[in-house]
C-alpha cells in the first residue's frame, strides 16, 4: 500500500514537472504561431518577376560575383569554409573534422579526422554532414546570386504589407531541402533587405530574417555579414572573396 502511494507521489511528481517545463514552451509557440505564421503567398511568373530578379542581381553586381573564384568565411562561428568555386571544391571544417568536398562527384570527396585521413565506415556520414552544412550555410552568404539557378521558379508578389514588390523564389530541385520557398523583400535599389521562409524545417511559416551588414570583397562581391532571425544573430565572419 505503501509502495503505491509512493508510486503515485512520484508520477504526480514527473506530472509536475512535465507541466512546469512544456506548458510555457506551448504557449510561446502558440503565441508566436498566431502572430508570425502566414499562408505561402501565389503570384504569376513571367517576364516581370524575372526582371525583379534581375534588379536585385544588378543592385548586388552579379558580374563580380560571378568572376569571384574563391570564397572563404565562417558561419555562426563553427563551421568552417574554403570554397574554391571555379574548381567546384570546397573544404569544409567543423570540430575536429574536414571533409574536401567534391560538389560535382561525392565520391571523390576525402575526410580528415584530426588531421588524419580517415576512410572508416562513417566517411560517407561526415561527407553527407559535409553536404548539409555547405548546403544551409552558403545559402545564408549567396542566396541571392541563385534565383536564376536550374529549377527555381520566380513568382511576382504585390500583395504585401508594404505593397511593394516581392519576389517569392521556390526551389524544386537540388539541395538539401528542395520544395523550400523564400519571399525576397528589397530597398529602393533594390537590394536585398530581409526575406521571409517557407521551408520544412521551420513549423511556422513565413518568418523574416534580414540580410544586412553587406561586405564587399577584394574580388568585388557583395556578400552578407548578418542576419537577425527573431531574437537571434546569425554571422558570416572572416569573408574573403578572391580572383585567383
Amino acid at each position: 500500500m505503501k509502495s503505491k502511494k509512493r508510486l503515485k507521489k512520484i508520477l504526480k511528481i514527473i506530472g509536475g514537472i512535465i507541466i512546469f517545463f512544456t506548458l510555457p514552451t506551448l504557449l510561446l509557440f502558440g503565441f508566436m504561431y498566431l502572430k508570425y505564421n502566414e499562408d505561402l503567398p501565389t503570384g504569376p511568373q513571367g517576364d516581370k518577376a524575372d526582371l525583379l530578379a534581375t534588379k536585385m542581381l544588378g543592385a548586388l553586381d552579379e558580374d563580380a560575383y560571378l568572376n569571384t573564384d574563391y570564397l572563404e568565411w565562417t558561419f555562426k562561428d563553427r563551421h568552417h569554409y574554403k570554397w574554391y568555386k571555379a574548381d567546384n571544391i570546397c573544404e569544409v571544417s567543423w570540430s575536429n573534422f574536414t571533409v574536401i568536398l567534391d560538389l560535382e562527384n561525392r565520391d571523390n570527396s576525402k575526410v580528415f579526422v584530426v588531421e588524419q585521413e580517415y576512410s572508416g565506415i562513417e566517411k560517407n556520414d561526415y561527407i553527407q554532414k559535409a553536404v548539409d552544412y555547405f548546403n544551409n550555410d552558403s545559402f545564408w552568404l549567396v542566396a541571392p546570386y541563385k534565383v536564376f539557378d536550374d529549377g527555381v521558379e520566380r513568382r511576382l508578389i504585390t500583395n504585401t504589407e508594404n505593397h511593394e514588390a516581392a519576389l517569392l523564389v521556390t526551389y524544386t530541385a537540388g539541395g538539401s531541402t528542395p520544395g523550400d520557398s523564400y519571399l525576397w523583400h528589397f530597398d529602393d535599389t533594390g537590394k536585398p533587405e530581409s526575406f521571409q521562409m517557407w521551408v520544412d524545417i521551420l513549423p511556422i511559416k513565413g518568418l523574416k530574417a534580414t540580410w544586412q551588414n553587406w561586405t564587399t570583397t577584394e574580388s568585388g562581391a557583395q556578400l552578407p555579414t548578418f542576419h537577425k532571425f527573431l531574437v537571434f544573430g546569425l554571422e558570416n565572419e572572416n569573408i574573403k572573396g578572391l580572383k585567383l
